[in-house]
Order: structure tokens, then sequence, then C-alpha cells
């Protein structure tokens, strides 16, 4: 799903890692979700205290930055590009491992 934009939400998660850095945290195997991307096999990885976290797949790395609690910006790299998510994720009551932005129509989960 192409954002308002015109940049996957794929792309605009992988940008954030790369600012990131790996940080010296472990990354662990999960079962990935994005809207532009399916399901894939990834690598989940809490950044700090507050629940930022990175999400790297095959194609692309997703970053969330927690805003407020329930509430995040988001990121996506892409090789290195680094791009920044239109509107606000906010994560879903129903399942706590997705986090969606009704303003672009995307969703982003780990299991």
């Amino acid at each position: 799903m192409m954002n308002a934009r015109g940049i996957g939400v794929a792309a605009l998660v992988a940008a954030g890692v790369i600012f990131l850095g790996q940080g010296g945290a472990v990354a662990d195997p999960a079962d990935c979700f994005a809207t532009d991307d399916g399901y894939f096999d990834c690598d989940f990885q809490i950044r700090d205290s507050a629940g930022r976290f990175t999400i790297s797949g095959p194609v692309a790395t997703y970053l969330l930055l927690i805003d407020s609690p329930g509430y995040a910006s988001g990121f996506v790299s892409l090789g290195n590009r680094n791009i920044p998510l239109a509107g606000k994720f906010v994560r879903e009551r129903a399942d706590p491992a997705c986090w969606a932005n009704a303003e672009t129509d995307t969703r982003i989960c780990a299991w």
C-alpha cells in the first residue's frame, strides 16, 4: 500500500533503522506483516525503554518511534534511503502486536 506521498510503508520503516544504527540491542526472529510487503520472516528489535522498535525484513526495515503511549511515528529504510512515513500509527487494541495508520491505511505487525 502506498502512502499519500506515493512512498510504500516498507520503504519508510527501513529508513528509520539506518538512522538509529544497531545500538547494541539483540534482534529476535519474528513473524511480521506490513501492508506493502504482506507476511514475512523478520528480525524484531526493541530499541529503548519507551518501546521504540525496528522490524527488519527481506525488502525493508521499519522503525516506529513512540510519541506517547499507544501512538508512534514511523520510518522505512530501503537500501541507503531513509524515508519518514506520513501520519501517526496507533497501537491496535484487538492485536497489540500491530500498529495502524488510518491516514495512509497501513499496518505494521510483529508477533
